[in-house]
């Protein structure tokens, strides 16, 4: 039998999550064989501010679904939140098998609290950048793009005080203990998706269908589809400003920042409800508007993030929108 073709990009992180995914398929799966296919993508390619390349969506899955389409390989494997919202015609999103720790994560001597006004913190993400000034105006976000080690380098040389990582990604390179402090959704909310992995394949692909679908995890999947859905009723692609992160939960009082009412109604018998919480940035103000809500009994994921979406524009949320398109690239 042929091995199955898992394409992935080549980087050390999306290596190490293919990885996973191919333990998760020999663990599920033991007759089937898997090789790893590295594929280079437009992100990987460019060198400079992703926002420079406009509001571009895909750039680091585009040429992954392109060789699935031409065949040359049986699945992709992406971190779900490059993902557009929205898959080329002829290719489905089959599983969302994993999910590390969705929060963002600052790596530096001290916390959030603790840096002194001035301090340099380095992040490339018009999302966390905004967060960030938002919760400290007196720092100084200091744009930071390369690979994990690089960005880490930058600050353990003393160039910047402090760096922000997705967690997930410190935790899947064994580099955990360089964080000095998870960051509170409240505070900086993670990108729709982020911390989970997606499965791609050809719709019609019945053998590469069925291997993906025995990996998918229908929790991951619900809160997922959640987030992305925001993003997708906002008309925003991955350089969007906005941070969604769902989690099964029950209404206790403890709601978020601009919360909606918790609705009414019984849960027997059902699916836990989700707890959204959603947050658009100004790229360039620095205001942020966040709503934070419970899933009505029942609500299907697409619906509940649709409805997060409304809530958001409903408090002022479409000048940040229209600030954030303005500010990609010519």
């Amino acid at each position: 039998m042929k091995p199955l073709r898992l394409g992935t990009r080549g980087s050390r992180l999306a290596l190490r999550q293919a990885e996973s995914v191919a333990r998760l398929i020999a663990e599920r799966l033991p007759g089937v064989r898997v090789e790893l296919v590295p594929v280079r993508t437009t992100g990987d390619a460019h060198r400079g501010p992703l926002t420079a390349l406009g509001p571009t969506v895909g750039v680091f899955v585009k040429e992954l679904q392109e060789a699935l389409l031409r065949g040359e390989i049986d699945l992709a494997v992406h971190s779900a939140k490059d993902l557009p919202t929205a898959s080329p015609e002829g290719l489905v999103v089959a599983a969302y098998p994993l999910r590390a720790d969705p929060r963002d994560a600052l790596c530096g001597g001290r916390s959030l609290a603790e840096l002194p006004p001035g301090a340099a913190v380095g992040t490339s993400s018009p999302r966390r950048a905004a967060q960030l000034r938002a919760a400290r105006p007196d720092l100084n976000i200091v744009p930071l793009r390369g690979n994990v080690d690089t960005r880490l380098e930058r600050v353990a040389g003393g160039e910047l005080d402090a760096a922000v990582l997705a967690a997930a990604g410190l935790e899947r390179l064994g580099l955990a203990d360089r964080i000095r402090e998870m960051l509170d959704p409240d505070t900086v909310c993670p990108a729709p998706a982020q911390g989970a992995l997606a499965v791609e394949a050809r719709a019609g692909d019945e053998e590469a269908l069925a291997v993906a679908r025995a990996l998918d995890d229908a929790r991951v999947r619900r809160a997922v589809q959640a987030e992305r859905s925001v993003l997708a009723a906002l008309g925003g692609g991955c350089f969007l400003p906005l941070g969604a992160l769902a989690e099964p939960a029950e209404p206790d009082g403890g709601d978020a920042p601009g919360s909606l009412p918790a609705p009414d109604g019984p849960l027997a018998g059902r699916e836990p409800r989700l707890r959204l919480r959603a947050a658009l940035a100004g790229p360039r103000s620095g205001a942020v508007v966040r709503v934070g809500a419970f899933s009505e009994p029942g609500e299907p994921p697409e619906a509940f993030g649709a409805r997060v979406a409304r809530a958001l524009l409903e408090r002022g949320a479409g000048p940040l929108l229209e600030e954030a398109r303005a500010s990609w690239g010519p």
